[in-house]
């Protein structure tokens, strides 16, 4: 494990370079993802298991970035991961022939506890994100989020990204125990 950032509040943003490094902080990393994907626009309902999946299944790829923010007290604040696009097959079949699959980086998820919002974090690990990819063999960065133009779409669009204008239909599981599906958007930067 690796501190990238060591903010004024307290925090640290942590790069996990093993599947052990993130035990510690395991546990809250779920109860974060759950809570982060639980607010709006997405409201989806994930249980500790499957939050806990992600995390074990981002650590397993090669080349993946597993960022946690993490506070003195042992909460994780927020989350950034990503993977080689190639590591996303269901994304894959959306983008071929739009983006070379094999230079391409796919920023999966990234979250912020709403008490922690509004404060640089979530704009400081995007930036993180980025400034660790190899350039050498990637060449674009893929992320895809909710149709709404919020906070979240106006982030990524002041750090270089564009509107792809591809859309997605994606299946979840939603807080009130119904099956929903949502639009979401791509967003792409050539780096």
């Amino acid at each position: 494990m690796r501190v990238l950032l060591e903010r004024e509040d307290g925090s640290r943003v942590l790069k996990m370079e093993h599947p052990l490094d993130a035990e510690p902080w395991r546990a809250s990393f779920a109860g974060t993802f759950q809570e982060v994907w639980s607010d709006p626009p997405y409201g989806e309902r994930w249980f500790p298991d499957e939050a806990e999946g992600v995390l074990r299944r981002n650590l397993s790829v090669t080349d993946s970035h597993t960022l946690l923010a993490v506070r003195e007290s042992g909460v994780v604040a927020g989350f950034a991961l990503g993977c080689p696009v190639s590591a996303a097959p269901g994304v894959v079949r959306e983008i071929r022939g739009l983006l070379p699959i094999e230079h391409t980086f796919y920023f999966s998820e990234l979250g912020v506890l709403e008490q922690y919002r509004r404060h640089g974090l979530g704009r400081q690990m995007v930036a993180l994100r980025l400034s660790l990819l190899n350039r050498q063999k990637y060449h674009h960065v893929l992320m895809r989020i909710s149709t709404q133009r919020d906070f979240v779409y106006d982030l990524y669009r002041a750090q270089g990204f564009e509107d792809m204008g591809l859309f997605t239909e994606v299946t979840f599981r939603r807080m009130d125990g119904g099956v929903r599906t949502d639009r979401r958007v791509y967003l792409s930067l050539a780096l």
